[in-house]
């Protein structure tokens, strides 16, 4: 009991420290304009050097030119890693996480799946989240199924 306690809190540090390190990096650097990617094509100049950086590059440039959804998904990040930081409120940081950490395995198993070493991390960071909610299924079951609903719905 004692080291599945130990594992929960390394894994709710090594989760939580990459959604904050995630979360500081949308940030740090300025955002684009929303039609930069545009002139730089109108003028001629290399955008990305093959179409597998290219649609790297459409993807977070989509994200970016909404003015809102990067930093949203950086906010969103910084929360779930400061909720599994806690300890205390980690089993609702690690729901918050599991949709961003699903997103950041697919992105990297579709997006730059040559690149094994961080698509193996990105999936260690998804299973660790998994395993996170998964340690304390008995205490989500009662949210997910309610016997007291199915004797009133029969």
């Amino acid at each position: 009991m004692k080291t599945i306690k130990i594992l929960i809190i390394v894994l709710n540090l090594f989760v939580g420290g990459f959604m904050i390190y995630g979360g500081i990096g949308k940030f740090t650097k300025p955002i684009p304009a929303p039609n930069s990617i545009i002139e730089q094509v109108q003028k001629g100049e290399e955008v990305a050097p093959s179409t597998e950086v290219l649609m790297i590059k459409n993807y977070i440039f989509g994200m970016k030119q909404t003015n809102y959804f990067w930093q949203f998904l950086g906010f969103a990040e910084l929360l779930a890693g400061l909720l599994l930081f806690s300890q205390v409120l980690a089993r609702i940081g690690a729901i918050i996480a599991l949709p961003l950490t699903i997103n950041i395995f697919l992105f990297h198993l579709f997006l730059e799946s040559e690149e094994l070493g961080e698509l193996g991390l990105t999936f260690a960071l998804f299973a660790a989240n998994i395993a996170l909610i998964g340690f304390t299924y008995k205490i989500w079951k009662q949210l997910l199924y309610d016997k007291q609903a199915l004797k009133l719905a029969s």
